[in-house]
């Protein structure tokens, strides 16, 4: 591991300073601390079935450090050494948040934002989690967020066994989405994607880091809906998010729309009381279409 470290990183690690465990990352991988002659390393290990998953997150960390707008971990390298592959990024070491901490994370969000693309989707396909996530192109943001968002979450609970009338209710209220867009035609934004409260932090600056995304172009207020989900944002970052580029005026009412396909694959991926959460959530939203 530690030769092939070196080949994809272009650094020198020391031999005589073992690993050190530093918890989990994404839902699959473990994560390490590496120390290199030029200081120390944050590496992401999973199976090597995973290396797709780590390539992606790589190329995720790229395009949205590319927008100049919130600071995001380095991408140092990625590869494989026997069952195992790796990402390998810069190390960055976290302090409390400041009083200006998330002022200044609500304005970078809103203009990393404002990148956009001609459709909805990715060039690649990535992962949500653990969760296999598709980014067709698509032109058309009713027909991407129905199909590679929920639909394809209704499949996957469908083949674990989650069975029920509350998958043909989802189903239909696939088939109804475009009841939320009247008057609301979403650009495609580049997003982070999988932005709860564990997926950031301060660092010793003050400044905001992002990491662990699941990026694609879509309408940035599934962003914007999923930092209210688990909570972990407080006031002043969605006041400064408003003040740098306000939510259009029926952004409320899409909220739970975009936040039932992050606990459709929660309960994809733990079960529990996930199911009875989406079964609300769907009829909930089934009645607000009528």
């Amino acid at each position: 591991m530690q030769a092939a470290l070196e080949a994809a990183t272009g650094l020198r690690f020391r031999t005589a300073s073992a690993p050190v465990s530093v918890g989990a990352g994404g839902g699959f991988a473990a994560c390490q601390r590496w120390e290199s002659e030029s200081g120390p390393v944050f590496v992401k290990l999973a199976p090597i079935a995973r290396e797709p998953a780590l390539e992606a997150e790589a190329d995720a960390l790229r395009e949205l450090a590319t927008a100049q707008a919130v600071r995001v971990p380095r991408v140092l390298g990625c590869g494989s050494s026997g069952a195992q592959a790796f990402l390998a990024l810069e190390w960055i070491e976290f302090a409390s948040p400041r009083p200006a901490t998330e002022a200044a994370f609500g304005e970078q969000f809103a203009r990393l934002h404002r990148v956009t693309a001609s459709r909805f989707g990715w060039h690649r396909d990535n992962s949500i989690g653990a969760t296999p996530q598709r980014n067709d192109w698509t032109p058309d943001w009713v027909e991407f967020f129905g199909q590679h968002r929920l639909g394809y979450q209704l499949d996957l609970a469908e083949r674990s066994g989650h069975g029920g009338r509350w998958l043909e209710h989802g189903r239909r209220l696939c088939d109804r989405i475009g009841a939320f867009f009247a008057g609301h035609s979403p650009q495609p934004s580049l997003l982070h994607g999988d932005l709860w409260g564990g997926n950031w932090a301060a660092d010793a600056s003050g400044a905001p880091v992002m990491f662990d995304p699941a990026t694609y172009y879509g309408d940035r207020e599934a962003d914007l809906a999923m930092t209210r989900l688990f909570g972990g944002f407080g006031r002043e970052f969605h006041a400064a998010y408003e003040s740098a580029w306000p939510l259009d005026s029926g952004a409320a009412a899409r909220r739970d729309l975009y936040n039932l396909y992050h606990v459709l694959n929660h309960l994809n991926l733990f079960g529990g009381g996930y199911r009875r959460q989406a079964e609300a959530m769907i009829e909930r939203l089934l009645a607000e279409t009528g």
